[in-house]
């Protein structure tokens, strides 16, 4: 279910995070159910159960996941996915377009980028 590169810059708690995050929005993961315990994941991939729990704890901050005590972890519905996160990301997308435009980059071609970047990730 996960794969995670070693040689990656990212911390193996990010990759983790992007792959579960990624699998309940494209409906890999379906809502409500049951995510694999820390300990699953910790035995499978041989990494530290406090790096499991670190991406698990951000990603019901971001509303992706909740727990329920004694229970484990679940996905959410995708339409209780907290707006909080989306304001985020839109905020975080205004100051790299602002700052992309203070270096030169014209909406033309950061929409071309965005464009690019889409059909790549349609294509995986």
């Amino acid at each position: 279910m996960f794969q995670l590169n070693y040689r990656d810059s990212r911390p193996i708690y990010e990759q983790l995070k992007e792959q579960l995050r990624k699998h309940i929005v494209s409906g890999i993961i379906n809502a409500d159910d049951k995510l694999p315990s820390i300990r699953e994941i910790s035995s499978s991939l041989a990494i530290n159960p406090n790096t499991i729990s670190r991406a698990y704890h951000e990603l019901e901050s971001e509303g992706y996941i909740y727990t329920i005590p004694g229970k484990g972890s679940f996905a959410s519905p995708i339409k209780d996915i907290d707006t909080r996160r989306e304001e985020e990301l839109l905020k975080r997308l205004d100051e790299i377009i602002l700052e992309l435009s203070y270096l030169g980059y014209t909406a033309e071609k950061l929409s071309t980028h965005i464009i690019d970047i889409l059909k790549k990730e349609r294509r995986k």
